[in-house]
């Protein structure tokens, strides 16, 4: 069988409008009793900078489910579901924010490399799309 293959692009918004977006050549998960495991490569910078490369080869983690990297759980202290290695740069499953916040650390709907790990977006969306 051979595996089809797919590219991802993540569109983020914060809350002053102003747009960025990164996109990976290659985007794969794996299968369930692998745990999801995230796998990106071909980063193109569209000013959103790579939060998920570091991620690629880890499964994905939840508050019951700890499968990433860090001594403790990602799920928990980042109060989201994601591929964690150790708990930073991307968390888009996180708290929804009004903005720059850092009343509890790196909770909110977050992209690190670019508006911070106190910073919730406005939106982000990841869209997957076969390759042609």
């Amino acid at each position: 069988m051979t595996k089809k293959k797919y590219e991802l692009l993540v569109d983020m918004e914060e809350f002053e409008g102003n747009k960025a977006y990164a996109r990976y050549s290659s985007f794969s998960i794996g299968p369930e009793d692998e745990g999801y495991k995230l796998e990106v490569t071909g980063f193109t910078d569209g000013g959103a900078g790579d939060a998920l490369s570091y991620n690629s080869g880890m499964k994905f983690s939840t508050f019951d489910k700890d499968q990433d990297a860090w001594h403790d759980n990602c799920g928990k202290k980042s109060l989201g579901a994601f591929w964690y290695k150790e708990c930073t740069y991307a968390n888009p499953n996180g708290i929804y924010r009004w903005g720059k916040d850092g009343a509890i650390q790196a909770v909110g709907v977050e992209w690190e490399q670019w508006k911070g790990s106190n910073y919730s977006l406005k939106s982000i969306s990841f869209k997957i799309r076969p390759l042609r």
